[in-house]
Protein backbone atom coordinates (compact mmCIF):
# COMPACT_ATOMS: atom_id res chain seq x y z
CA UNK A 1 0.00 0.00 0.00
CA UNK A 2 1.25 3.38 -1.13
CA UNK A 3 1.12 6.55 1.56
CA UNK A 4 0.20 9.79 -0.42
CA UNK A 5 0.64 13.04 0.67
CA UNK A 6 -2.25 15.46 -0.67
CA UNK A 7 -0.85 19.00 -0.46
CA UNK A 8 -4.45 20.96 -1.57
CA UNK A 9 -5.82 24.10 0.66
CA UNK A 10 -9.51 23.54 -1.07
CA UNK A 11 -11.04 21.24 1.78
CA UNK A 12 -13.78 19.67 -0.24
CA UNK A 13 -11.48 18.78 -3.43
CA UNK A 14 -8.53 17.24 -0.49
CA UNK A 15 -11.22 14.93 1.38
CA UNK A 16 -12.57 14.09 -2.28
CA UNK A 17 -8.72 12.85 -3.37
CA UNK A 18 -8.71 11.41 0.23
CA UNK A 19 -11.69 9.33 -0.34
CA UNK A 20 -11.17 8.09 -3.86
CA UNK A 21 -7.20 7.44 -3.50
CA UNK A 22 -8.25 5.41 -0.44
CA UNK A 23 -10.89 3.30 -2.42
CA UNK A 24 -7.87 2.56 -4.85
CA UNK A 25 -5.82 1.49 -2.05
CA UNK A 26 -3.65 3.95 -1.21
CA UNK A 27 -2.84 5.43 2.04
CA UNK A 28 -3.59 9.38 2.29
CA UNK A 29 -2.35 12.27 4.74
CA UNK A 30 -3.61 16.29 3.66
CA UNK A 31 -1.85 19.47 4.50
CA UNK A 32 -3.78 22.16 3.71
CA UNK A 33 -0.62 24.66 2.88
CA UNK A 34 3.26 24.38 1.56
CA UNK A 35 4.04 25.23 4.92
CA UNK A 36 3.06 22.20 6.43
CA UNK A 37 3.67 19.87 3.97
CA UNK A 38 7.18 20.77 4.11
CA UNK A 39 6.91 20.73 8.10
CA UNK A 40 5.79 16.96 7.93
CA UNK A 41 8.71 16.83 4.88
CA UNK A 42 11.58 18.10 6.42
CA UNK A 43 11.35 18.76 9.94
CA UNK A 44 8.88 15.39 10.97
CA UNK A 45 10.45 12.98 8.21
CA UNK A 46 7.05 11.41 7.78
CA UNK A 47 8.06 8.90 5.14
CA UNK A 48 5.54 8.96 2.14
CA UNK A 49 5.69 7.23 -1.27
CA UNK A 50 4.21 10.43 -3.52
CA UNK A 51 2.90 13.69 -3.30
CA UNK A 52 0.09 15.67 -4.94
CA UNK A 53 0.70 18.90 -4.81
CA UNK A 54 -1.48 22.39 -5.76
CA UNK A 55 0.27 25.09 -7.41
CA UNK A 56 -1.97 27.72 -5.82
CA UNK A 57 -1.51 27.54 -2.02
CA UNK A 58 -1.39 30.41 0.89
CA UNK A 59 1.82 31.22 1.93
CA UNK A 60 4.21 28.99 -0.30
CA UNK A 61 2.94 28.42 -3.52
CA UNK A 62 3.96 24.45 -5.47
CA UNK A 63 6.72 25.69 -7.13
CA UNK A 64 7.94 26.63 -3.60
CA UNK A 65 7.14 23.86 -2.04
CA UNK A 66 8.71 21.68 -4.69
CA UNK A 67 11.72 23.53 -5.30
CA UNK A 68 12.75 23.29 -1.49
CA UNK A 69 11.81 19.62 -1.37
CA UNK A 70 14.35 19.03 -4.30
CA UNK A 71 17.02 21.33 -2.75
CA UNK A 72 16.62 19.18 0.71
CA UNK A 73 17.51 15.87 -1.97
CA UNK A 74 14.14 14.73 -1.12
CA UNK A 75 13.08 12.82 -4.88
CA UNK A 76 9.76 11.62 -3.69
CA UNK A 77 7.16 11.72 -6.92
CA UNK A 78 5.36 15.08 -7.64
CA UNK A 79 2.45 14.93 -9.25
CA UNK A 80 1.40 18.99 -9.66
CA UNK A 81 -2.11 20.25 -10.17
CA UNK A 82 -2.45 23.91 -11.78
CA UNK A 83 -5.43 25.71 -13.06
CA UNK A 84 -2.72 27.86 -14.07
CA UNK A 85 -2.62 26.01 -17.31
CA UNK A 86 -0.47 28.18 -19.45
CA UNK A 87 2.25 26.02 -20.95
CA UNK A 88 4.98 28.27 -19.17
CA UNK A 89 3.32 27.53 -15.83
CA UNK A 90 3.64 23.63 -16.56
CA UNK A 91 7.33 24.60 -17.65
CA UNK A 92 7.90 26.49 -14.28
CA UNK A 93 6.49 23.22 -12.87
CA UNK A 94 9.15 21.09 -13.85
CA UNK A 95 11.86 23.37 -13.21
CA UNK A 96 11.20 23.37 -9.52
CA UNK A 97 11.51 19.89 -9.59
CA UNK A 98 7.32 18.43 -10.20
CA UNK A 99 7.80 15.17 -12.33
CA UNK A 100 4.30 15.64 -14.05
CA UNK A 101 1.52 17.57 -14.09
CA UNK A 102 -2.32 17.46 -14.61
CA UNK A 103 -4.15 21.15 -15.09
CA UNK A 104 -7.42 21.77 -12.87
CA UNK A 105 -10.43 20.60 -13.84
CA UNK A 106 -9.19 16.86 -14.11
CA UNK A 107 -10.76 13.82 -14.59
CA UNK A 108 -9.98 11.61 -11.50
CA UNK A 109 -9.67 8.56 -14.08
CA UNK A 110 -6.17 10.45 -15.35
CA UNK A 111 -5.49 11.75 -11.76
CA UNK A 112 -5.13 8.12 -10.40
CA UNK A 113 -3.30 7.01 -13.82
CA UNK A 114 -0.95 9.51 -13.36
CA UNK A 115 -0.03 8.55 -9.76
CA UNK A 116 0.15 5.19 -10.54
CA UNK A 117 2.48 5.34 -13.38
CA UNK A 118 4.76 7.59 -10.92
CA UNK A 119 4.44 4.98 -8.07
CA UNK A 120 5.51 2.68 -10.69
CA UNK A 121 8.52 4.74 -11.23
CA UNK A 122 9.58 5.37 -7.97
CA UNK A 123 9.50 1.24 -7.51
CA UNK A 124 11.92 0.99 -10.66
CA UNK A 125 14.25 3.48 -9.60
CA UNK A 126 14.84 2.02 -6.40
CA UNK A 127 15.12 -1.53 -7.73
CA UNK A 128 17.60 -0.01 -9.80
CA UNK A 129 19.26 1.33 -7.72
CA UNK A 130 19.34 -1.36 -4.97
CA UNK A 131 20.66 -3.80 -8.00
CA UNK A 132 23.91 -1.81 -8.21
CA UNK A 133 23.85 -1.56 -11.69
CA UNK A 134 27.42 -1.39 -13.12
CA UNK A 135 26.94 0.93 -15.94
CA UNK A 136 28.94 0.67 -19.48
CA UNK A 137 31.89 1.66 -20.39
CA UNK A 138 30.72 3.71 -23.30
CA UNK A 139 27.47 3.64 -25.12
CA UNK A 140 26.82 5.22 -29.00
CA UNK A 141 24.25 8.27 -28.77
CA UNK A 142 22.28 6.06 -31.29
CA UNK A 143 21.70 3.14 -28.33
CA UNK A 144 20.40 5.08 -25.78
CA UNK A 145 17.46 3.86 -24.84
CA UNK A 146 14.72 4.83 -21.57
CA UNK A 147 16.72 3.38 -19.28
CA UNK A 148 20.30 3.72 -20.84
CA UNK A 149 23.27 4.89 -20.24
CA UNK A 150 25.35 7.03 -21.99
CA UNK A 151 29.32 7.92 -21.15
CA UNK A 152 31.57 10.99 -22.63
CA UNK A 153 34.62 12.75 -21.31
CA UNK A 154 34.66 10.86 -18.33
CA UNK A 155 31.13 11.34 -17.12
CA UNK A 156 28.19 8.47 -16.98
CA UNK A 157 24.73 9.55 -16.94
CA UNK A 158 22.15 6.72 -15.94
CA UNK A 159 18.71 7.09 -17.56
CA UNK A 160 17.20 4.48 -15.06
CA UNK A 161 18.49 6.25 -12.20
CA UNK A 162 18.51 9.33 -13.29
CA UNK A 163 21.66 9.87 -11.46
CA UNK A 164 25.09 11.58 -13.49
CA UNK A 165 28.19 10.53 -12.01
CA UNK A 166 31.53 12.96 -12.66
CA UNK A 167 34.81 12.47 -11.74
CA UNK A 168 34.04 13.31 -7.99
CA UNK A 169 30.76 13.44 -7.71
CA UNK A 170 27.02 12.09 -8.13
CA UNK A 171 24.25 14.45 -9.45
CA UNK A 172 20.43 13.52 -9.17
CA UNK A 173 18.77 14.81 -11.87
CA UNK A 174 15.15 15.26 -12.44
CA UNK A 175 13.05 13.50 -14.46
CA UNK A 176 13.24 16.94 -16.84
CA UNK A 177 16.10 18.01 -16.84
CA UNK A 178 17.53 13.74 -17.78
CA UNK A 179 14.66 13.94 -20.39
CA UNK A 180 16.19 16.91 -22.12
CA UNK A 181 19.48 15.78 -21.32
CA UNK A 182 18.29 12.04 -23.35
CA UNK A 183 16.79 14.29 -26.02
CA UNK A 184 19.99 16.06 -26.75
CA UNK A 185 22.38 13.08 -26.57
CA UNK A 186 20.24 11.17 -28.96
CA UNK A 187 20.48 14.52 -31.76
CA UNK A 188 24.04 13.93 -30.95
CA UNK A 189 26.66 16.40 -33.08
CA UNK A 190 22.99 18.07 -34.56
CA UNK A 191 21.12 21.16 -33.73
CA UNK A 192 18.22 21.00 -32.18
CA UNK A 193 15.58 23.52 -32.09
CA UNK A 194 14.16 25.01 -29.19
CA UNK A 195 10.17 24.78 -30.59
CA UNK A 196 11.74 20.86 -31.33
CA UNK A 197 12.78 20.45 -27.59
CA UNK A 198 9.04 22.26 -26.32
CA UNK A 199 7.24 19.66 -28.80
CA UNK A 200 9.59 16.56 -28.45
CA UNK A 201 10.46 16.68 -24.14
CA UNK A 202 7.31 18.14 -22.99
CA UNK A 203 4.87 17.94 -25.46
CA UNK A 204 4.19 21.74 -25.59
CA UNK A 205 2.81 23.63 -28.12
CA UNK A 206 5.56 25.31 -30.41
CA UNK A 207 4.27 28.92 -29.13
CA UNK A 208 5.45 28.70 -25.71
CA UNK A 209 7.78 30.90 -24.28
CA UNK A 210 11.36 29.30 -24.89
CA UNK A 211 13.27 31.06 -22.39
CA UNK A 212 12.77 28.25 -19.58
CA UNK A 213 14.42 25.92 -22.24
CA UNK A 214 17.66 28.05 -21.73
CA UNK A 215 17.23 27.71 -17.54
CA UNK A 216 17.43 23.90 -18.13
CA UNK A 217 20.65 24.50 -20.46
CA UNK A 218 22.00 26.40 -17.91
CA UNK A 219 21.76 24.06 -15.14
CA UNK A 220 23.00 21.09 -17.22
CA UNK A 221 26.00 23.56 -18.01
CA UNK A 222 26.79 23.20 -14.08
CA UNK A 223 26.74 19.50 -14.31
CA UNK A 224 28.47 18.64 -17.43
CA UNK A 225 30.83 21.05 -18.44
CA UNK A 226 34.25 21.77 -16.76
CA UNK A 227 33.60 25.77 -17.11
CA UNK A 228 29.79 26.11 -17.71
CA UNK A 229 30.81 30.05 -18.97
CA UNK A 230 32.93 28.53 -21.59
CA UNK A 231 30.79 25.34 -22.86
CA UNK A 232 32.24 22.46 -24.54
CA UNK A 233 29.33 19.75 -24.62
CA UNK A 234 26.21 21.75 -24.72
CA UNK A 235 26.25 24.98 -26.79
CA UNK A 236 24.25 27.55 -27.97
CA UNK A 237 23.17 27.78 -31.79
CA UNK A 238 21.79 31.36 -31.47
CA UNK A 239 18.61 32.00 -32.71
CA UNK A 240 18.14 28.56 -33.52
CA UNK A 241 18.80 26.46 -30.10
CA UNK A 242 21.10 23.88 -28.69
CA UNK A 243 23.42 20.95 -29.98
CA UNK A 244 25.25 18.63 -27.40
CA UNK A 245 28.95 17.30 -28.47
CA UNK A 246 29.73 13.96 -26.51
CA UNK A 247 33.46 14.56 -27.50
CA UNK A 248 34.41 18.07 -29.06
CA UNK A 249 37.58 18.54 -30.78
CA UNK A 250 39.48 21.81 -30.13
CA UNK A 251 37.39 24.41 -32.36
CA UNK A 252 33.97 23.56 -30.82
CA UNK A 253 32.03 26.39 -29.58
CA UNK A 254 28.83 28.15 -29.28
CA UNK A 255 27.94 30.21 -32.38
Amino acid sequence: MSRVLVVEDEAHLAQGLRFNLEAEGHSVAIAGDGESALQRLLISHEEFDAIVLDVMLPGKDGFAVARELRDAKVYLPILMLTARSRPEDVLQGFASGADDYLPKPFELAILLARLQGLLRRSDWLRSAQSANFQPAEKADPGSVTDYGVFSFSGKTINFGTLQLQTDNNTIRLTLMEAELLRHLIRNNGRVVARKAILEDVWGLREDTDTRAIDNFVVRLRRYIEKDPAKPRHLLTVRGIGYRFIAEPGDGETSI
